[in-house]
């Protein structure tokens, strides 16, 4: 991926461990969750009205080494309450110390503030007659420690531009980085060709375990042999193996056999990969500011991109942010530059209909392609860099403009 910078970054090492990267949430109303503090409802700017009838409680979760799913999944396995009563405004990494706002259903504040998991702690809860819903953010905070410095470290003290390149991150393409081939497949109707790279692709395998298993499904084609080998912890692979081991041939519903959020993740994983072409190329050609009557949204007023402005760009302004299109088969215009990737790729818009498989259709969105940051810091003394970004932003991308480093492969 390209980048806007043309400084020189040193090289080192993130997230070595969940300490080195620390995450804080900011609210709808700008406030931020600061680590290790017990915050009110009044402190965020929530009321509460005894008249309503309050079955939620709202709380600030700060976790270690969990991801958010695991982390609220297992507070309402305490409660005897299944995942759909947890809400969350946005999700936060595991391997990495966090603060972020929740919700669940049906438990009192008294008790989730009492609660007992290691390396997760409730920093504030209070009665609500409403959940925390996706979304409900602003943007975070990060710290992040680099270690293992090498170069010249003049360019983590200044940035060259007060935007960087909104790629998606490399999370969204899968460990293997395969997600895009499955999800080209999905999308041509090749179903069997999907499974059978889900299943048996060891590009970027690193378990000599896995690769062993998949190399062997991928000569034999023998799926119920192939329970008996497939390792245990590659539980989703077996999800579609045992369906294939009954249901022979039936390489579509095999894929249902995932959670509906694995499986539509193929999907956008294409979506990711347009987009992040078209920056590419924008970058190249050096156009990385709206033109006029491009499709833009105006910052809010902490300076963020708001999506809820959307107009097109007339004016000389610096709160204005050029949006790019995560396309999908709602996607009304398209530039010259997507169309031909839909080409290169041969998809169009209504390849994302996903007529055999309606579910997990992609209606399409837009997203800033250049993203502002906020609160920019370095300091020598620990090696750690401070900075604000949008929700949706990767940290990870951003420090890519000043850092040469390979992510931790836990992550």
């Amino acid at each position: 991926m390209l980048r806007l910078s043309k400084t020189k970054r040193v090289t080192g090492n993130i997230k070595a461990s969940p300490e080195d990267f620390l995450v804080e949430e900011i609210t709808e109303n700008f406030k931020i969750l600061d680590f290790d503090r017990k915050f009110s409802n009044e402190d965020l700017g929530f009321e509460i009205d005894p008249k309503n009838h309050n079955v939620f409680s709202i709380f600030i979760l700060q976790k270690r080494e969990w991801n958010t799913v695991q982390a609220l999944r297992e507070i309402a396995k305490k409660f005897r309450r299944g995942f759909k009563s947890v809400g969350f405004a946005g999700t936060k990494d595991r391997n990495a110390i966090t603060t972020q706002l929740c919700s669940i259903y049906g438990v009192y504040p008294e008790q989730l503030q009492n609660i007992s998991i290691k390396d997760i702690d409730i920093n504030g809860v209070w009665e609500a007659d409403h959940a925390i819903r996706l979304g409900d953010l602003v943007g975070n905070r990060f710290h992040v420690k680099i270690k293992e410095i090498e170069g010249n470290t003049d360019c983590l003290r200044h940035a060259e531009h007060n935007t960087f390149p909104n790629y998606f991150g490399p999370q969204r393409f899968g460990s293997r980085n395969n997600n895009v081939s499955v999800g080209l497949n999905i999308l041509k109707g090749r179903f069997e060709e999907a499974v059978m790279t889900f299943l048996t692709d060891t590009n970027n395998e690193l378990n000599q375990e896995a690769i062993d298993a998949r190399n062997r499904l991928n000569e034999e084609l023998d799926f119920k042999m192939a329970l008996q080998y497939f390792p245990r912890y590659l539980k989703y692979e077996r999800y579609v193996i045992e369906y294939l081991s009954r249901f022979e041939g039936n390489y579509a519903n095999a894929l249902r056999r995932l959670p509906r959020q694995l499986f539509m993740m193929f999907v956008h994983s294409v979506e990711s990969y347009m987009f992040n072409k078209v920056v590419e190329e924008r970058i190249k050609e050096k156009n990385v500011v709206p033109k006029k009557n491009e499709i833009v949204c105006i910052a809010n007023e902490y300076g963020f991109p708001d999506y809820d402005s959307i107009s097109r760009h007339n004016t000389n302004t610096d709160r204005e942010f050029v949006l790019g299109n995560i396309i999908g088969y709602d996607t009304k215009e398209i530039s010259e530059l997507e169309k031909g990737i839909l080409d290169d790729l041969d998809i169009s818009v209504d390849s994302f209909k996903l007529k055999n498989i309606p579910e997990i259709r992609c209606k399409g969105s837009r997203r800033v392609m250049f993203a502002p940051f906020k609160n920019f810091e370095y300091n020598d003394m620990s090696k750690t860099m401070e900075f604000s970004l949008p929700s949706g932003s990767y940290a990870t991308i951003f420090l890519n403009e000043f850092v040469n480093f390979e992510e931790d492969k836990k992550v």
